[in-house]
């Protein structure tokens, strides 16, 4: 017989801290005054949502010829945005809900976060459809309502679907993120010292008392809600491929572009809650909470879709060759080969060549590599969605009406506000709420839970 105790899992917090400690590790930042780094970095969001509100208000008053969209690319920037920062936020239910329905108890230390991280991209990503309709002031003739214009809404257009799909996503995660931050929410109305915060966490916490009937019914809801949530993940970005797929462009209108669209969302957005977290992990003294067993299991993630996304623009190539229809060839020998050559090639080494560097245990667990390699993530990623869109409106049927799209100052300073809108939304957050779940924490330090055989 063997010695083995195979009940002994790896830790998931480092060093046995106790229970207050955990308390006062993830509860400091709300607790101290910021430092200068913290204005410095909310100046910068700041200024970059500063430039994009212009961009956007020039946009609004002189009109979006503005931006570079021309014949035949009606498309452009803004969908791109949209269906980058929609990705963004993708990851985010993945990691918390259907982490915490295998029980993978890695999750505690990243799930606050990325639950977090999905709204605000979600709310970002929002944006965009009204900004791209040029005059959002008039957006109250999309809503299905009946008047005596007739103007009814097409319910057999994708765009359609997006909002049922982007809203209810939202609202799911939103409750989802709100009752797991409920025991903390008491947690901390219970340990502050000023009446104003008191009376805010009493009103949020809902009455919470930390007894056991609470916590049945919190377990219940929680595990319900990731049920719930579940698939959604995969459903979102289904139906925001659709925008694509149920059109008749060649590039477009293929059936492999659901599950590729879904496997770059969750690698896109795992690289994102991991370029955020190794900052917060230093900048707060989170890295025997946040560790670095659990970057690892981030990065093997991202690995692993990766290779989906590398797979996925084989599969392309060879369908294109193996149906036999020029047009379709011709779309794919022009991303590679053509005019846009330097935006596919950039996604290509990105999203796929790069990511191969995590094959190696060392870089997998050094921070500023795999810091490096998640921006190129987001950056390949954000080309993916402009080499689909761009490359395939740009040559169209009829080689006359052919042209090159050139985003302008306009569409760059939009983009640069998008980033700058999510990262004051993350920055307020930190400094407002718990970034990791205190209760969550304290449920995986070793000997919080009783030995079961």
């Amino acid at each position: 017989m063997s010695n083995i105790d195979y009940t002994i899992e790896p830790e998931v917090v480092e060093g046995k801290p106790s229970h207050s400690a955990v308390n006062d590790a993830i509860a400091k930042p709300l607790e101290t005054k910021p430092t200068w780094k913290y204005y410095i970095a909310l100046g910068i969001s700041s200024t970059l949502l500063l430039i994009g509100a212009v961009c956007l208000g020039y946009s609004f008053y002189y009109g979006i010829g503005l931006w570079g969209n021309n014949q035949p690319v009606g498309w452009a920037v803004p969908i791109v945005n949209f269906v980058f920062w929609v990705g963004i936020g993708h990851a985010g239910t993945l990691i918390s809900a259907i982490l915490f329905l295998f029980r993978q108890r890695w999750r505690t230390g990243i799930a606050r976060f990325a639950e977090a991280m999905t709204i605000f991209a979600v709310i970002t990503a929002g944006l965009f459809p009204l900004i791209h309709t040029g005059r959002p002031w008039l957006a109250g003739y999309l809503f299905p309502l009946p008047n005596q214009h007739h103007l009814w809404v097409n319910f057999t257009s994708p765009l359609i679907w997006d909002v049922f799909a982007v809203s209810t996503y939202l609202t799911v995660s939103f409750v989802f993120w709100y009752i797991g931050l409920i025991p903390d929410l008491a947690m901390l109305r219970d340990r502050t010292t000023s009446k104003i915060k008191k009376v805010i966490y009493s009103i949020f916490s809902l009455g919470w008392r930390h007894s056991n009937r609470h916590w049945n019914h919190y377990e219940m809801i929680y595990l319900i809600l990731a049920g719930f949530a579940t698939p959604l993940v995969l459903s979102v970005h289904t139906i925001v491929s659709f925008d694509f797929a149920v059109s008749i462009l060649p590039g477009w209108h293929t059936t492999i572009f659901p599950p590729y669209f879904v496997a770059g969302a969750v690698f896109s957005g795992f690289a994102m809650v991991q370029n955020v977290l190794i900052i917060v992990r230093k900048i707060f003294n989170l890295e025997h909470i946040i560790t670095l067993d659990t970057l690892e299991k981030m990065n093997k993630v991202m690995l692993a879709t990766g290779m989906m996304v590398g797979y996925a623009y084989g599969v392309e190539f060879f369908i294109a060759w193996y149906s036999g229809n020029p047009l379709e060839s011709f779309v794919f020998l022009n991303r590679a080969f053509g005019n846009y050559a330097w935006a596919y090639w950039i996604m290509v080494s990105c999203n796929v060549i790069f990511t191969q560097l995590f094959w190696f245990k060392k870089i997998r667990r050094s921070i500023v590599p795999m810091f490096i390699i998640g921006v190129l993530v987001n950056v390949g990623m954000w080309f993916e969605r402009f080499v689909i869109v761009v490359t395939t409106l740009s040559k169209d049927f009829l080689p006359s009406n052919w042209d090159y799209y050139k985003p302008t100052l306009v569409d760059i300073g939009i983009l640069l506000g998008s980033f700058g809108l999510f990262f004051t939304l993350v920055i307020l957050f930190i400094r407002s709420l718990p970034v990791v779940s205190i209760s969550e924490v304290k449920a995986v330090i070793k000997g919080s839970q009783p030995g079961h055989h």
